[in-house]
């Protein structure tokens, strides 16, 4: 008997953070109310459909069930996310990694091009080498 009131308060201790959260934290209401409410939108859309194939084929092909379930769902994870305290990431552009990936991919075809990866070496050669004449066309040193 004692065992399974201890098991009861442990419960009751660990669970009261994320009552206490989920009370008083305004947004994390907002989110359950927006997922809801997308959720309500899809149920309402769907009941009108009859029979199981045409549910289906709603489910399938219309993006408005698509962008309510996104919704759903973004909203739902981001409760989740209040409720759990985990701070709400901001997304990072990826500007700089892409273009360095694409400066990276252009020069390696440069380089290891059969027409233009000779004379391209050379240049490179001749300014990183410290080399008075550099670069010339007919690919003479």
């Amino acid at each position: 008997m004692a065992a399974t009131k201890d098991r009861v308060m442990y419960a009751a201790d660990t669970a009261k953070p994320y009552i206490g959260r989920a009370i008083h934290d305004e947004e994390f209401r907002a989110n359950l109310r927006a997922a809801f409410a997308a959720a309500r939108a899809i149920y309402e859309e769907l009941s009108s459909q009859r029979g199981i194939s045409g549910i289906a084929s709603s489910v399938a092909t219309d993006e408005d069930i698509h962008g309510n379930l996104r919704r759903a769902i973004r909203e739902v994870q981001q409760a989740a996310d209040r409720l759990q305290g985990r701070e709400v990431a901001v997304k990072k552009s990826h500007g700089f990694r892409n273009f360095a990936l694409l400066f990276g991919g252009v020069a390696i075809g440069i380089f290891f091009n059969p027409l233009t990866g000779p004379m391209a070496r050379r240049w490179v050669t001749g300014k990183v080498g410290g080399s008075s004449q550099g670069y010339s066309p007919n690919g003479a040193r």
